[in-house]
């Protein structure tokens, strides 16, 4: 079974889906299960170098709101084994570069570990996930080769990629994050329970086993 996670760097709720998910794996086994982490940049229009943080969040939502949001999503994260430090991130960044890295660590093999360096790195640390020198050390705690990912990242190597699969997304009809892809042709949006997203693995894949029997008999 083919599981695609489409998710934005820096979208809590992708972060606590996230963590759900790894319960749901280990609860399961994981086996028969290929796991890919999609791009959506939830705000693309934010510019190089990103903007206040604060500033940005009370635009968006205004003060209140911003503030309740907050308050919901640190409860629920620290169920999820998360502390959400929300007054350390000074910037909001424009998140194409990470989901570059994304990507370049999934072909070194580290894909799920990168995904969970950069939420950590961003909602915990408070450190800017749009800055190459955080990226590059996000590459290095990952194992992967710094001198290849500063390359990659000095060029416009893959830009376009994830621009396309991020339009990719939305003309499947995904309008928020996380969703998850099933084989392509199924879809569960939002940060679901462990054990809703194992009930639906032990579905899809009884039903692909049927299918075998069934092509094969």
């Amino acid at each position: 079974m083919q599981l695609d996670v489409v998710s934005d760097t820096v979208c809590p709720w992708c972060y606590i889906g996230k963590k759900r998910l790894d319960q749901a794996l280990a609860m399961h086994g994981g086996d028969n299960i290929t796991l890919a982490w999609r791009p959506f940049q939830l705000d693309a229009s934010i510019p190089e170098g990103g903007v206040d943080r604060k500033a940005y969040m009370e635009k968006k939502f205004g003060a209140e709101r911003a503030k309740a949001a907050g308050n919901t999503i640190r409860e629920l994260g620290e169920a999820a084994g998360i502390t959400f430090r929300f007054e350390k991130i000074e910037r909001s960044p424009n998140t194409l570069d990470s989901h570059r890295l994304v990507r370049w660590a999934g072909t070194g093999g580290c894909q799920n570990e990168m995904v969970d360096i950069l939420f950590r790195r961003y909602f915990e640390d408070g450190e800017d996930v749009g800055s190459h020198d955080v990226l590059l050390d996000a590459a290095n705690e990952a194992g992967m080769d710094v001198e290849i990912v500063r390359d990659l990242l000095l060029k416009d190597a893959d830009k376009e990629l994830i621009r396309r699969e991020d339009a990719l997304a939305r003309q499947m009809g995904i309008q928020g994050v996380p969703s998850f892809v099933i084989n392509s042709q199924w879809v569960m949006v939002g940060a679901q329970e462990p054990e809703t997203l194992v009930r639906m693995f032990d579905k899809l894949l009884a039903r692909e086993a049927e299918e075998a029997r069934t092509a094969t008999s």
